[in-house]
């Protein structure tokens, strides 16, 4: 086959496997099993492709037909322009989820603005969370990842705020394992540490963002099969209403948070009144809900009343 008949007969199988974008995505396995990039593919698009990479893109999108999630086949995805390993024990990262992480990012900007100047952060009476290494005496804002998965957040978070440290924690070993290959691979240092929810962590944050499972358990069944066969369960299933890990997380938090400190979480498209409802009934004030760029809901906010 040449290049050019190669993407058409790609785009084909795709298609008629019910996956959308089948063009796009021929091109990309395209590249990806060949490493060639665009501008190669529409120089060279009439010659014959090697023997050796024919053989490796058929297999590929072979594979891509049963439905298994193009990150999976090629191990990566990018996220905040970061690059991430990914696999079948870690959520894929999404598009949707860099609201969270820009949100949050945009609060700790405005936070380090009100440091003094020794650096140490205004964060209620109990300052911020940590002794600065550098053996100053300043104090370093402290913020932890709850649910981390790949650690997407967590790795971009201390990427674009070096100045901060950074927890991840998560309940599955596998994971953290992905987790740690990520903070490595953006060189940034991240804290991994395995836990259910809050059960082997030790407070306080300034900041406390979680992506946690949200799905309802009877909508399992009805996700793509990329999702529902290929990305883990335990990172999907909010139990029966969706709402389970947040109720948790809301009331938990309370014992990790400091006074006037944020929690951050991404939530599902029509969740944004029960986690707003949930957050107020805790106490938490200046709660907001953003929305994704298709306009749905996607992020809700609130701050750990000071006085308390």
């Amino acid at each position: 086959m040449t290049y050019r008949e190669a993407v058409i007969w790609a785009a084909d199988k795709l298609s008629s496997a019910g996956i959308e974008n089948e063009t796009a995505e021929s091109r990309f396995l395209l590249e990806f099993a060949c490493h060639l990039d665009l501008n190669f593919y529409l120089l060279h698009q009439s010659e014959q492709m090697e023997e050796a990479d024919e053989l490796r893109f058929c297999t590929m999108v072979k594979l891509r037909c049963l439905r298994i999630p193009l990150q999976h086949l090629t191990g990566t995805q990018e996220f905040m322009g970061l690059p991430f390993c990914v696999n079948e024990h870690v959520l894929i990262p999404r598009q949707d989820t860099e609201i969270l992480a820009e949100e949050a990012l945009r609060i700790l900007s405005a936070q380090s603005s009100k440091t003094d100047n020794v650096g140490n952060y205004e964060l209620g009476q109990t300052g911020a969370a940590a002794e600065s290494p550098d053996g100053t005496g300043s104090t370093i804002c402290r913020v932890l990842d709850l649910c981390t998965g790949s650690g997407c957040i967590a790795v971009s978070l201390k990427a674009f705020c070096p100045e901060i440290l950074v927890c991840g924690s998560d309940i599955s070993a596998d994971a953290l394992k992905v987790a740690k290959r990520n903070a490595a691979l953006n060189h940034v240092e991240v804290e991994m540490r395995e836990s259910d929810l809050f059960s082997a962590l030790d407070g306080p944050f300034f900041m406390i963002v979680s992506n946690p499972p949200y799905i309802p358990s009877g909508e399992i069944p009805q996700l793509m099969p990329e999702v529902r066969d290929h990305e883990p369960l335990l990172a999907l299933d909010g139990e029966n209403d969706g709402l389970a890990f947040y109720r948790r997380i809301i009331k938990e938090s309370a014992d990790y948070l400091l006074p006037g400190g944020w929690l951050l979480f991404e939530i599902g498209c029509d969740q944004g009144n029960a986690v707003s409802e949930l957050m107020r009934m805790n106490g938490f004030i200046e709660i907001d809900v953003m929305p994704d760029l298709a306009g749905l809901d996607r992020v809700v906010k609130g701050r750990r009343k000071e006085d308390v």
